[in-house]
Order: structure tokens, then C-alpha cells, then sequence
């Protein structure tokens, strides 16, 4: 291979290894907080999640929306439940 080839194909590898280091510790959380969640550990789930649902995971707002709907290891709050719901909608009517 020469040199100049060698050269243009670091980049795109760099940039495939380095989306995929930062995107397995965001779903190790995620399914951490899904595991927890199945579990009825809701505080853990919702540790997990919330820092996840704040980056825009809309599978995190999801599922906070569900705990805050149903009162699962927060007070129950229909408002807050809503937002996350929105959240994770708003996403999918962008695409």
C-alpha cells in the first residue's frame, strides 16, 4: 500500500473507533439503568438515565417519563412525565 493511501485512510478509522469508545459507555449506562429498571430498582435505573436523557437519548427521556407517569422511585409527576415524553417524541418528528 502506499504511503499517500495509508495516510488517507487513517482518518476515517480514527473516526470509526472513536464513535464507537463513546458510544459503548452510553449504552452500557442505558442498559445498566434498563437492567436496574427490570430489576425494580428504580433509583438506580433513573441514576443511570438521567445524565443519558439530558445528552438526548430518547430512549432515556422514554422510560424517565414512564417512572415520573407512574411514580417509580420519583413522587409522581405527570408534568415532568410529559416533558420526558416530549423529549423522546420530538426526536423521531425531526427525521
Amino acid at each position: 500500500m502506499s504511503e499517500d493511501r495509508s495516510m488517507s485512510l487513517r482518518f476515517p478509522i480514527a473516526l470509526v473507533l472513536s464513535i464507537i469508545c463513546l458510544a459503548a459507555p452510553a449504552w452500557a449506562d442505558y442498559q445498566a439503568g434498563l437492567d436496574a429498571y427490570n430489576g425494580g430498582d428504580y433509583a438506580t435505573a433513573l441514576r443511570e438515565w438521567r445524565p443519558l436523557a439530558e445528552q438526548g437519548n430518547d430512549s432515556a427521556q422514554f422510560f424517565l417519563g414512564l417512572c415520573y407517569a407512574n411514580g417509580y422511585g420519583v413522587p409522581k409527576n405527570l408534568e415532568l412525565a410529559l416533558h420526558w415524553y416530549r423529549l423522546s417524541s420530538d426526536v423521531h418528528s425531526r427525521s
